[in-house]
């Protein structure tokens, strides 16, 4: 039986950082895992980045209240459910990924949790564990489950190629060149079209 493990952000629903620097102007918060394959160093750049411009927790949750899925996410997640089980696994944070998941129907995620000051700074970030999304897949298999993931970025990298089956999901050409053995698709047609090998 194959179970499928996503991304969440650029998947499902846009990116919350690129979002947040939109509304912010704060152009530097733009660079996601998309652009830097290191996430420490990613994270460490946007919490400075947030004390800099005095941006507090709040103000993010803001910016995300105003996000909606990605058009078409909902129908393909149906679909999903209808046939498979389908796992989401994301580098993103329980405090911003709540009102995302309402939205999408409260699928099953795993991902990481913030520490905030009394102020409501964020302080810094807590991992699941190290490499969560390899380990979300290493542990489904190790039920006996088959598993096709998909994903976007350099983060999800770990957890395709440890997957049974793994898909790029309109990432960008510099992952596309890094990683030439994953095969890609561009919308949910496509996507529904491999995933169908598998159900």
């Amino acid at each position: 039986m194959y179970v499928f493990c996503s991304d969440v952000e650029g998947v499902w629903v846009p990116e919350v950082w690129i979002n947040v620097a939109k509304k912010t102007g704060i152009e530097t918060l733009k660079v996601t895992t998309r652009d830097i394959n290191d996430y420490d160093l990613l994270m460490k750049q946007r919490i400075r980045i947030l004390k800099e411009h005095n941006l507090t927790l709040n103000d993010i949750q803001n910016v995300i209240a105003t996000i909606e899925p990605l058009e078409g996410a909902n129908e393909m997640l149906g679909w999903i459910r209808s046939v498979a089980q389908i796992h989401m696994v994301s580098d993103t944070f329980i405090e911003f990924a709540t009102p995302l998941m309402k939205q999408l129907g409260y699928p099953s995620l795993f991902c990481n949790y913030l520490t905030v000051g009394e102020t409501g700074m964020v302080e810094g970030y807590n991992l699941r564990q190290p490499d969560q999304k390899r380990e979300v897949v290493l542990a489904m298999k190790q039920l006996n489950y088959k598993v096709v993931a998909f994903g976007d970025s350099y983060n999800d990298i770990s957890m395709l190629k440890e997957a049974d089956a793994g898909i790029l999901f309109r990432p960008p050409q510099n992952v596309i060149d890094d990683f030439p053995q994953f095969p890609v698709v561009n919308n949910y047609v496509e996507l529904k079209q491999l995933l169908e090998k598998y159900i």
